[in-house]
């Protein structure tokens, strides 16, 4: 009876745990027109990571730990099981570069289809609402914003430094500073540069996609050695060896919780070893700069 009314008692606390969580963080919807703050961006780009798919790998892994208390009565299971169900994917993952490739991608093929929109003789606000029906689905949400700002009549200047910020990417800023001097700079010489650009941004597209691939690899062998560890990390409760048995004692999980500790932070450490360093915006402060 005291193992089982520690484990609802410990259950409780987690789940209360994440629920404060969740519900302290701010909600991903834009409600003031400003660009989110570096911190804000960070917690929205971790919850669009937790996704409901993930939340039910994380209550999964809730039962399993509390499964495995159950057996073994190791208390550290409770905690380590639940973490790993939620933090293992994320660390092991490819995080968010596929994401930026594929917009980066799509942020190409929206400027050659306006490039040539505008080599038909279309204006640059028209070219910009007609080109929302080809827009890929990766930045389709922001060119749609981007249109309706430009049908409730906002400057053209500032509905394209709003959709830089909601693009908030690098290559964006560079698509909307040629559309920004083009609006100011009225002149034919627009369509080639956006051609030209949409050239640039292409092999950087087939650049980024080669180091990706790269990187692929050694993440494989992190994975392998990853889920061999936890394999038998996974045993060790139910081995009947004297050795583990000394990990059972309240000294032996302290001890065991410091390895499991120094290990996810080895893994921290991989992931941030083979992320890249993300290009600074040019057009991050335009808008206050006002």
């Amino acid at each position: 009876m005291p193992s089982a009314t520690l484990a609802l008692t410990v259950t409780l606390g987690l789940l209360g745990l994440l629920g404060i969580i969740v519900g302290l963080m701010p909600s991903t919807e834009d409600t003031s027109g400003k660009p989110p703050s570096p911190i804000t961006a960070r917690i929205n780009a971790f919850r669009q990571q937790f996704t409901r798919r993930r939340q039910l790998i994380a209550l999964g892994g809730l039962a399993g730990g509390i499964v495995l208390f159950a057996i073994s009565g190791w208390i550290l299971t409770l905690v380590a099981v639940p973490a790993a169900a939620i933090g293992v994917p994320i660390l092991l993952g490819r995080g968010t570069e596929p994401a930026n490739i594929d917009r980066l991608e799509a942020i190409e093929t929206w400027t050659r289809s306006l490039s040539g929109l505008i080599v038909a003789g279309t204006s640059l606000e028209q070219a910009i609402v007609v080109s929302l029906d080809s827009t890929p689905q990766p930045i389709r949400d922001q060119v749609s914003r981007l249109v309706a700002r430009i049908n409730a009549r906002w400057p053209i200047e500032e509905a394209l430094q709003a959709f830089a910020d909601d693009l908030a990417d690098p290559t964006g800023d560079l698509v909307v500073a040629h559309l920004k001097l083009s609006a100011t700079e009225r002149g034919p010489g627009l369509a080639n540069a956006l051609e030209d650009l949409a050239a640039d941004v292409f092999d950087e597209v087939r650049a980024r996609r080669q180091i990706e691939a790269d990187r692929a690899k050694p993440r494989q062998n992190v994975r392998l050695i990853t889920f061999i560890t936890l394999g038998v990390l996974l045993l060790i409760p139910f081995a009947g060896n004297q050795f583990f048995a000394a990990y059972k004692t309240p000294v032996g999980q302290l001890i065991l919780a410091v390895w499991l500790v120094i290990y996810t932070g080895v893994l921290v450490w991989l992931s941030q070893f083979g992320a890249g360093k993300p290009t600074p915006r040019i057009l991050a402060n335009a808008r206050e700069a006002k």
